[in-house]
């Protein structure tokens, strides 16, 4: 996590290091992790109904703000931008956290970015345009990269989250029990996770129920490398205790830097409390390589695959289906399998996407069938009992109810009305080399196969375009228009040159009678 805290997904890296698992065997893998997914689920839907109800009674609005680190490098992600901008489901991890955060309550949201985070400033806005930003010039540690946000807690907020720009998955819900123990007295909240191998983790130490340090495996006793509850890196604050608390923290240790980690010992030496909060071992994962990033998605992917579900959609082959975070399937929509769904996509109850479909950016009204093998484009609007068919594509373009472009069209810069009918091979010509132009096809018209219809143009309600046409001029409403050259049959003319060929010979012939053979043979 930036170079600091539980830092990477130490579980995968202590595997390939040791030879016990190969990157590609994790991979495969992988599901079995996923088979325990339905579990951490139950129990995290019962958790968050949990730190609702004690939020709500713990007047959960008290003013808070979310520090949100976002100063690491990513140099193991082998990318020329900041691995906070990674996507998971369409949106850069620093996306997801911002919004956990906001949903858990965060009022205010502080960026602590790199001296060339623009990109990261550009991402944390785009999640919620009232975030704060900070910029930490020399990486000396958590500690040191909370303190340059100070000016965000230091008047009219009581709590203060700490939280990481690389965790991807973690869970509102458990940002608010956090709160809940900053409301109930503590000064200081550790997020820890009971690790199944625990090697390589800080430990939580705790001492008659109450947490008294976080020890660092290298720092720990034989007893305290036994515990297996580790230490997530997410902290929270209350606001009153916090500056006391980080203004202690030293650099005398072997890195020179600043440890957020020592703020548990130094809030009990100051005789203040201090609290944990536990949460899955995923949840808190950081991502720091691209197979972490891999398996980031795969587990985000679990998770919106079954509120898809729980929202009343039918997914054929769950695990094929790509959702993004923003994708939203209404009550009997059914997907069927291969199916990638890019942002900003809307499908109404009862509609169908059939397999190996791209949708990105359009809206699915009720009743419509997609696919298989179709492509909806940003813009793209399906109306009501619509077909899309294979290998349609369909962009910044209105569908009529009932109309049907059932194989092999390009509708792009278009409106089709209501029960209009478009034939194979049928495209709108939208752009001239310089601009794009719109094409207007009225309701109940009927477009012939191989038709090109060059915009800017309307085809008139009811008209009917014969097959082959190339359409440049408007049609009238219940006109025929033909835009091909005219057909001549002339008899015998085929068996005369075949007449002809076989007397004078051709190329044909000869390469039917096989090799010229040589004079000399």
């Amino acid at each position: 996590m930036n170079g600091v805290g539980p830092g990477e997904n130490l579980l995968m890296t202590r595997h390939r290091q040791s030879g016990v698992m190969g990157e590609g065997e994790w991979l495969r893998r992988e599901p079995k992790w996923r088979q325990r997914m339905p579990v951490r689920m139950r129990a995290q839907e019962t958790r968050t109904r949990t730190s609702e109800r004690q939020a709500s009674r713990t007047k959960e609005r008290r003013p808070c703000v979310a520090i949100l680190l976002a100063a690491g490098e990513g140099k193991r992600m082998r990318s020329a931008l900041p691995k906070v901008l990674a996507p998971i489901a369409g949106l850069p991890m620093i996306g997801h956290v911002v919004k956990a955060a906001r949903a858990a309550g965060a009022d205010h949201i502080a960026v602590v970015r790199g001296p060339e985070g623009e990109g990261v400033a550009a991402a944390a806005r785009a999640a919620f345009p009232g975030v704060e930003l900070f910029e930490q010039t020399e990486r000396r540690g958590t500690a040191h990269a909370v303190l340059q946000a100070r000016k965000a807690f230091e008047k009219g907020i009581e709590d203060v989250l700490v939280v990481f720009g690389d965790t991807p998955l973690i869970e509102p819900s458990t940002l608010r029990e956090m709160r809940v123990k900053l409301a109930g007295g503590a000064a200081c909240v550790v997020l820890g996770f009971e690790a199944r191998d625990a090697r390589g983790y800080g430990r939580l130490v705790r001492r008659d129920g109450e947490l008294v340090a976080i020890r660092e495996e290298k720092d720990a006793s034989r007893e305290e490398r036994e515990i297996t509850l580790c230490n997530g890196g997410l902290m929270g604050f209350s606001a009153s205790a916090a500056l006391s608390i980080l203004e202690r923290i030293s650099d005398d240790n072997s890195q020179g830097e600043f440890y957020l980690t020592d703020a548990v010992e130094i809030a009990r030496e100051l005789g203040l409390k201090t609290d944990v909060v536990i949460a899955s071992e995923s949840e808190v994962m950081g991502v720091n390589d691209r197979i972490q990033l891999a398996v980031a998605e795969n587990l985000m992917q679990e998770v919106l695959r079954r509120i898809a579900m729980r929202g009343g959609a039918t997914l054929i082959a769950p695990e094929t289906v790509f959702l993004s975070h923003d994708t939203k399937l209404g009550r009997d929509v059914v997907v069927e399998p291969h199916v990638v769904f890019g942002e900003g996509v809307r499908v109404e109850e009862g509609a169908r996407i059939r397999a190996f479909s791209h949708v990105e950016g359009a809206q699915v009204a009720s009743g419509a069938i997609i696919g298989p093998f179709a492509r909806l484009r940003p813009g793209a609007d399906i109306g009501e009992e619509a077909h899309i068919g294979n290998f349609v594509e369909v962009k910044n373009a209105r569908i009529g109810p009932g109309a049907k472009a059932n194989h092999l069209a390009y509708l792009g810069d278009a409106s089709i009305g209501a029960k209009s009918n478009i034939g194979a091979g049928a495209i709108t010509c939208n752009y001239d080399g310089f601009e794009k132009h719109r094409t207007e096809i009225g309701s109940e018209a009927f477009i012939g196969t191989n038709t090109s219809l060059v915009a800017p143009v309307r085809i008139g309600q009811g008209a009917y375009v014969g097959s082959g046409s190339v359409i440049t001029q408007d049609v009238p409403q219940d006109a025929l228009a033909l835009g091909r050259a005219r057909q001549e049959v002339k008899l015998g003319w085929a068996a005369a040159f075949r007449e002809r060929k076989a007397k004078t010979g051709s190329k044909g012939d000869r390469a039917a009678r096989g090799p010229k053979k040589s004079r000399r043979g």
